[in-house]
């Protein structure tokens, strides 16, 4: 499971730029291990989180929401999160490149945490 470090400062409101793959018919799951401008552990205890995966058709242009990631925070205290779809939402995905999002919120305030390009690769042959 590959894990992205990644630096959060809620004041800038700027998401962090972080590319992804994904092998169709594989399950998927990356942690992001998430620092403030300091260099330490963001606690996320206080903070919920949601992600989401759209078909890029054009420079600008997406089809709209194709499926929603799991997020999970493994060590919020320890800014530990990943986000996770399994082998049958893998398959459902077409080939070709996508965007993604991931937000968090803290009480009734939601930033935008990471966001950025995945590759979704179609193999050959896959599991059952």
């Amino acid at each position: 499971m590959p894990s992205k470090n990644i630096t959060f400062d809620p004041s800038s409101g700027v998401p962090y730029g972080v590319n992804l793959t994904i092998y169709g018919g594989s399950d998927f799951e990356t942690t992001f291990n998430v620092t403030n401008n300091a260099n330490t552990a963001f606690d996320l205890t206080d903070y919920s989180g949601s992600a989401a995966i759209s078909k890029s058709v054009a420079v600008g242009a997406t089809l709209g929401i194709t499926t929603a990631f799991t997020v999970g925070f493994s060590s919020a205290y320890d800014g530990k999160m990943s986000i996770s779809l399994g082998r049958t939402d893998t398959r459902n995905l077409t080939e070709g490149r996508y965007v993604y999002d991931i937000l968090v919120s803290s009480g009734s305030t939601i930033y935008s945490l990471a966001n950025g390009n995945v590759y979704v690769y179609n193999p050959v042959s896959s599991a059952p």
